[in-house]
Order: C-alpha cells, then sequence, then structure tokens
C-alpha cells in the first residue's frame, strides 16, 4: 500500500487540523475511537507530530473539551439580547444552548465527562464558566427589575440548566427528536417563568 505523503503543517494549523480530524471521528465512531496516531495518518502527517500538542489522549480529549466550551460560549454571547423582555431573551438563549446540544451530542458528552474532574486545567475551568455567564446574567437583570423571585442568582440558574441540559439529554436518548427538543423551547421557557401550577384566571 501506498505512504501517505506527509504534509508540511504550520504548528498552529496541525492542532487545529488534528482537532478538526478528531472531532469528526468522535462524531463517526466515538470517544473509544480517539487515537493520536489514526488522528496523525488522517491528517497526513508523522505518527511522532501530534505529541508537539498533546502529550496523550487525555490531552486531546481536554482540548476537544475545551474547543467546545468555547464555542458554545461564543453562540450563547451572540445570541443573548439584553434589551429583549425577560421570556423572549431567555426564550432565544435556550433556543440557542439546546440547539448546540443536539447538535454536538458526542462532543457534549466530552465535554461534560470533563466538566467536574478536579484536575481539569484552570483554562478549561475558565470556559466551562463561560458558558453559564449569559443564564447567571438574565437571572441578575430580571431581579433587578423585580420580575424574579429573590435568591441566589447562580441557584436559579441551574434550574434553568438543569431543565434545557434535560431536554438535550432527552433527544440524545431518542426521547425527543433534536427537531422537537429545540420547537419545545418556547413552551419550556414559559412554565419556568411562570410555574406549573395552575391560575385562577385560566381555565
Amino acid at each position: 500500500m501506498a505512504r501517505m505523503p506527509v504534509r508540511p503543517y504550520h504548528h498552529g494549523d496541525l492542532r487545529q487540523a488534528l482537532l478538526a480530524s478528531a472531532e469528526r471521528t468522535l462524531l463517526e465512531k466515538g470517544v473509544a475511537a480517539l487515537s493520536l496516531r489514526e488522528l496523525a495518518r488522517d491528517v497526513g502527517v508523522s505518527h511522532a507530530a501530534p505529541g508537539r500538542h498533546f502529550k496523550d489522549k487525555q490531552a486531546l480529549v481536554d482540548a476537544l473539551a475545551l474547543t467546545g466550551f468555547e464555542r458554545m460560549a461564543k453562540e450563547l454571547t451572540a445570541a443573548d439580547s439584553p434589551d429583549l423582555p425577560l421570556e423572549a431573551r431567555l426564550t432565544e438563549l435556550a433556543r440557542t444552548y439546546v440547539h448546540f446540544a443536539v447538535s454536538n451530542a458526542e462532543l457534549l458528552e466530552v465535554m461534560y465527562s470533563r466538566k467536574h474532574d478536579p484536575d481539569i486545567s484552570e483554562q478549561l475551568r475558565a470556559a466551562v464558566d463561560g458558558t453559564t455567564t449569559q443564564f447567571v446574567q438574565i437571572v441578575i437583570d430580571a431581579q433587578e427589575r423585580g420580575e424574579m423571585i429573590p435568591g441566589a442568582p447562580w441557584t436559579i440558574a441551574l434550574v434553568i440548566g438543569a431543565a434545557l441540559h434535560g431536554t438535550a439529554s432527552f433527544a440524545a436518548q431518542g426521547t425527543l427528536t433534536p427537531e422537537a427538543a429545540v420547537a419545545d423551547i418556547p413552551a419550556l421557557v414559559h412554565h419556568l417563568l411562570n410555574g406549573l401550577k395552575r391560575r385562577e384566571n385560566e381555565q
């Protein structure tokens, strides 16, 4: 079999090429199939080349998780519109989160498998925190306007996050289709903000 030619890569370009290949492998075969040697073969570099960027498979997995959290934070930041009314603002942010989650289910699994590990880097820990910023800020803003109950903003944001992540998990397990998970977000947010208890003016 002909030997795949070794491609010249700029230092930063090789890291990105390896991460892109790793994400494709993750999508197609799962995390167990990740291998630095196979990634080297896929991008056409020597088997030792990935070692310049990732000392082992765990370092590669951490880099994938970091990439995922940074991408999610960027999308959430772009989706947040502080000038919108509370329900519309939260709905847009929630829809963005769930859409990201159902579109990147395999990557999300890697992200959350590393999220609570005490040995993760400060860079990864900061990236994790960056995905909660908008939800906590929505709670703070709403409390200041008297639109939401008092209480620790982080705790209230955790309730919101649990509902959204649960919806994404249902989609990953097949209980909901990805399309239904995203389409149901307005109703979910409405129930989160208004509660499930029947009100006197409702029949």
